[in-house]
């Protein structure tokens, strides 16, 4: 068989197309596309962001590092988007990591000496370190140094590295886990909150916007509405109208088919799936309003105690069809309201003789 040079110049360029970042026909849009890079164009926690750009604005004007970061909230708000911006605001490389996967000082400090001048190191979930990467992470970020262990035993000895000026920016789900040594360590601590309606409304109709996806009057609300205040949902449930939308040929998704589309996935109007229904049924139904213990409510809805506590709750209780009270969980009347029900006498409302 002859072997011809330009077949393999041939299958160079198609492989060169092959990996293209250009996309090609209808190629789908990937999800961290829909990550704003720049502050601006970030939506929602106006306070915070308008602390941030002064924060970025200064450490810019000084020409140095910024101080370190700890991003605090629940997840799916916004924490590592932040520090991806942040990274792109001061035009320097991110590396990134998360704290379970530090199983030991070694592995963070062999990340730590890799490091150059300004970059940011991210860890996410910092507050699962290892107690012996916790303690490495102190100097480094204090002093800029680690200290390496040569050897064992008695001829053992310790060589400090001297590390360029870094940023670590910490996000964590659970500020309180953190010990005080670490949290002092950041000299900027940001706190993310679950976002209103109407913001999550325009994050919407930008990520609607970068699917290439119409939406008519009212179809973002209806969208805000179920998405729990958080915009990591938001864009999960965005994307599973949009399947609804390709699957039914629809030029445009109005708020009907929103309605349509997340009835099928079982989310309803104040954004409650199908575990949430459960617990409120199994309180309201089988309990008279309660209070009921958690283990006997996990029980009822065949699901792990820290399951419903740790899932189901706390969206319950802040958006106010559940109350935890020291003999178990409560309805309220929202929740008989929201399952269509009226309360029993002695309205679960009433919760002073619990006390």
């Amino acid at each position: 068989m002859e072997y011809s040079g330009a077949d393999n110049l041939d299958a160079r360029d198609e492989s060169l197309r092959m990996v293209s970042a250009v996309p090609v026909g209808n190629e789908p849009v990937s999800d961290e596309e829909l990550r704003p890079h720049v502050l601006e164009g970030f939506i929602g926690q106006p306070r915070l962001k308008a602390q941030l750009q002064l924060f970025l604005d200064a450490a810019r004007k000084r020409d140095v590092a910024p101080d370190h970061i700890l991003m605090a909230g629940p997840p799916g708000l916004g924490k590592t988007t932040l520090a991806m911006i942040v990274a792109n605001e001061l035009g320097v490389p991110i590396r990134v990591t998360s704290g379970p996967a530090i199983q030991h000082a070694g592995d963070l400090a062999s990340i730590l000496s890799s490091l150059d001048v300004g970059e940011v190191l991210f860890i996410d979930e910092i507050h699962r370190l290892p107690r012996a990467a916790e303690e490495l992470l102190y100097i480094a970020m204090e002093d800029f140094r680690v200290d390496v262990m040569v050897g064992k035993g008695p001829g053992a000895s310790s060589i400090p590295l001297t590390l360029p000026r870094f940023t670590v920016i910490g996000a964590t789900t659970r500020e309180g886990m953190l010990p005080s040594p670490l949290r002092a360590r950041f000299g900027f601590t940001a706190h993310l909150d679950f976002y209103p309606h109407e913001e999550l409304e325009k994050l919407i109709e930008r990520s609607a916007s970068v699917l290439g996806l119409p939406l008519e009057d009212q179809a973002a609300r209806q969208l805000s509405l179920r998405s729990r205040g958080t915009p990591r949902i938001a864009n999960r449930l965005l994307r599973r109208v949009r399947d609804w939308a390709i699957v039914h040929d629809l030029d445009s998704v109005g708020a009907d088919d929103v309605k349509d589309a997340l009835a099928l996935y079982q989310i309803d109007s104040e954004g409650l799936d199908r575990l949430d229904i459960a617990v409120l049924n199994a309180i309201v139904r089988q309990f008279h309003g309660g209070p009921v213990g958690l283990n006997n409510l996990s029980a009822m809805v065949g699901e792990e105690a820290e399951t419903v506590e740790t899932v189901c709750e706390p969206y319950l209780v802040r958006e106010g069809f559940l109350i935890r009270t020291p003999k178990g969980r409560l309805a309220t009347a929202k929740a008989w309201e929201h399952l269509g029900l009226k309360p029993d006498d002695g309205t679960p409302d009433d919760v002073s003789k619990l006390f």
